[in-house]
């Protein structure tokens, strides 16, 4: 059996004793002088389906990173009920540090129901097993940062196309696909397998603009910041089991860049979908 996944207690959230609807939990060790947006997603996702009933699980969320979140200061998650009907519900989550907003959502609920299907299919790729861990190409730079960002993901990453981290894709195309998969086992709670994938969904969402235009993670100057993200839970998914995330991005302009991406199982089951605008800027 599997350890438990180190992201567990950043995921499972805590009501403040005195105040209602208000929770907190612990930020990741980061390598950088600010927390990682993925985590204050899933936190957010977790606070405000704890206000809803069990039946109704998230399929929703659209969330602006408003400030840089600062990792020695903990989060707090304020939900506030927008409406309970008869089959969706609404929530409005901020998470705050030291009382100011570092982002700010809505997420939506509903119950289970049938109706029409379809999905697009997932793409043919190389299974995970076929591919090289990006820890182990993160190791062989032999720079500690580096060797931090790939263990600190607390997360199994496998890039399809040539990782971005020092050397350009020369083929500048606008797409990738990378599968994951989350150091550790989680509880069976759906709750924090959505979260999780919303973590998770935020680490190379952006890399197809860095493709297309030639650019790596360690190009000099560059500065790259998450403005805002929406996701959309369509089928239940583990996020502790190989999930195929597949990106693109159709535009880039103003220092912006925008990414679409597509979450699928092991089976190739549409599980969730992604989008997210950047900041991209060049010295």
């Amino acid at each position: 059996m599997s350890e438990p996944s180190p992201l567990l207690p950043v995921l499972d959230v805590h009501p403040l004793p005195d105040a209602a609807d208000v929770f907190t939990a612990a930020n990741l060790p980061h390598w950088r002088p600010r927390l990682f947006g993925g985590q204050v997603l899933g936190q957010a996702t977790v606070a405000a389906s704890r206000t809803v009933p069990a039946d109704r699980p998230v399929h929703s969320l659209h969330a602006y990173f408003l400030r840089p979140g600062d990792p020695a200061v903990p989060v707090h998650l304020a939900v506030e009920r927008l409406r309970d009907g008869r089959s969706f519900s609404a929530r409005r989550v901020q998470a705050l540090q030291n009382g100011v907003a570092i982002l700010s959502g809505i997420a939506s609920f509903q119950v289970g129901a049938q109706g029409v299907e379809h999905a697009e299919p997932a793409p043919r790729v190389p299974e995970p097993e076929e591919l090289t861990s990006d820890v182990e190409l993160l190791d062989a730079l032999e720079h500690p940062m580096a060797r931090q960002l790939g263990r600190g993901r607390l997360t199994d990453v496998r890039h399809v196309e040539p990782a971005l981290y020092v050397t350009p894709d020369g083929e500048r195309r606008a797409h990738q696909a990378v599968w994951m998969r989350l150091d550790g086992a989680l509880p069976d709670d759906p709750v924090l397998h959505r979260a999780a994938l919303a973590y998770a969904s935020d680490f190379t969402v952006l890399e197809p603009v860095l493709r297309r235009h030639g650019l790596v993670w360690a190009t000099p100057g560059l500065n790259v910041a998450s403005l805002d993200h929406a996701m959309w839970w369509h089928r239940p998914a583990r996020a502790d089991e190989w999930f195929l995330y597949v990106a693109q991005s159709p535009n880039a302009t103003g220092a912006r860049g925008l990414s679409t991406a597509r979450v699928y199982d092991r089976q190739r089951r549409l599980v969730a979908s992604v989008a997210q605008e950047g900041m991209l800027r060049l010295p």
